[in-house]
């Protein structure tokens, strides 16, 4: 009996050990399981999320981590290690969404702390590709920082990132109200700068739709786009960079020359 019952089981698939993150329980569950303690269920949540083995975990078992850390962040919005945890794991492993809600939440309950929305603007810049909602999240992270360079620093970043829009002219017209937000007034002349420099580039991508429209292909350079007299001179770059190896000038030449 030993051996059949043995060579029944070979074919059985062995369940994961690490059975702690295989389900997501219900909040007000785990808030009774707490004694009543949301704050508790909450340290409780953020020490599961810790201890779990991540390195060998399924997409759905990332899936239900998410979900742990996004209730105790609903517990406890201003748990430090939780969005933390998640900002490192959850956004790289799928769970974009889950992790913004934490941050989000965190944001708001750590009104001191500039790390939440700095990560919430990474992400959107990165993961989501929202060049606008990552320069209005960095935004509010330079405004936490208490060292006046630094938040000179996140707000550079804040305006460059505006660069990757596809509304360049809103770009622009967001750059010049930080320009007249700006306390210093040489970060003030560079925003200025920004925001003209942008509006060339807005101009550039015009020219280079009419390019396209006219010759039934878009133009390969800045160079044939003043050959057939779309555009009358190069714009001067005020930063010294140009424009002609800019991709976001053609977003779309390459793929169809494909």
């Amino acid at each position: 009996m030993f051996w059949l019952a043995q060579g029944g089981l070979l074919g059985v698939k062995r369940s994961r050990a690490n059975a702690e993150i295989e389900v997501a329980l219900p909040i007000f569950i785990q808030v009774a399981m707490a004694g009543g303690d949301r704050y508790l269920a909450a340290s409780w949540a953020v020490v599961r999320a810790l201890v779990t083995e991540t390195s060998h975990m399924a997409p759905e078992e990332y899936q239900i981590l998410g979900q742990v850390q996004k209730d105790a962040s609903w517990l406890n919005p201003a748990h430090e290690d939780n969005y933390y945890i998640a900002t490192a794991i959850l956004p790289w492993e799928g769970q974009v969404d889950p992790t913004q809600v934490i941050l989000q939440r965190a944001t708001l309950a750590r009104f001191f702390d500039y790390q939440p929305p700095f990560y919430y603007a990474f992400n959107q810049v990165h993961f989501k590709g929202d060049a606008f909602g990552a320069s209005e999240w960095l935004r509010q992270a330079a405004e936490k920082l208490p060292d006046p360079e630094e938040r000179v620093t996140l707000a550079d970043f804040a305006a460059r990132w505006l660069d990757r829009s596809q509304d360049l002219d809103m770009a622009a017209r967001i750059v010049e109200a930080m320009a007249a937000q700006a306390k210093r007034k040489d970060f003030a002349d560079y925003l200025h700068q920004r925001s003209q420099r942008l509006r060339d580039l807005a101009a550039l991508r015009r020219a280079a739709a009419v390019y396209s429209e006219r010759y039934g292909q878009p133009a390969g350079s800045l160079q044939e786009l003043l050959k057939s007299g779309v555009i009358e001179k190069f714009p001067v770059d005020p930063f010294g960079f140009g424009f002609a190896s800019m991709p976001m000038v053609f977003p779309s030449s390459r793929s169809a020359r494909k």
